[in-house]
């Protein structure tokens, strides 16, 4: 169903990948094969040991023989365990050599398109004008600055105090106008009020 529709999904595992993987597996394997020659190595040790102790020495002879070729085959199987191990090392650090590659050939390919976006002569013309602009820049600051004579100095003063004279006059101009009419005498009511009861003693008094 899932060829008929849809597309098959691909495998991520690579050549490279399964030729670490089967690496792994021999080197496991002959690990278990190391320990379980030494598990009988010293087993046959105390075995040996034991046969002496009951004065047979032939049997304990030939138990020692079977195993100094045992242990013959563990060495071997210590040499091809290194040389396993420095096969996984050099498979997986390849791996490593092949992505870091992989990663400079993709930026190569966009330093250069990014390149390909820049024009030489475009770029010194860009540079140029920014020159240009600078130095013209530098004219205009220099005039403003310092570059003036004492007589271009004094006619700016003139023009800054008639500028002054002339926000003054405007200043001046929007204050209020003070009436000049004089403000009529007013008596205050509270004298009146005071003087009427003196008023009303002045008539009982009558």
């Amino acid at each position: 169903m899932g060829m008929l529709f849809g597309k098959p999904k691909v495998s991520r595992i690579t050549d490279h990948d399964r030729a670490v993987l089967q690496m792994k597996q021999q080197r496991d394997t002959l690990k278990r094969y190391q320990q379980r020659v030494e598990k009988l190595l010293e087993s046959e040790r105390e075995l040996a040991k034991r046969l002496l102790s009951e004065n047979k020495r032939d049997k304990a002879k030939l138990l020692l023989r079977k195993k100094k070729y045992q242990t013959e085959q563990l060495e071997r199987t210590e040499a091809s365990l290194d040389t396993i191990e420095k096969l996984i090392q050099d498979l997986e650090y390849t791996q490593i050599e092949t992505k870091v590659i992989e990663g400079l050939k993709i930026g190569n390919v966009a330093l250069k398109k990014a390149n390909e976006l820049f024009n030489i002569e475009h770029i010194e013309q860009l540079l140029d004008e920014t020159k240009e602009g600078i130095d013209k820049q530098r004219e205009i600051t220099d005039l403003l600055s310092g570059a003036l004579s004492s007589e271009d100095e004094e006619a700016v003063e003139a023009e800054l105090n008639e500028l002054i004279i002339v926000e003054h006059q405007k200043a001046m101009d929007n204050l209020p106008i003070v009436p000049s009419d004089e403000l009529p005498v007013t008596i205050p009511e509270t004298k009146e009020k005071d003087n009427l009861p003196t008023k009303k003693i002045a008539l009982e008094a009558q």
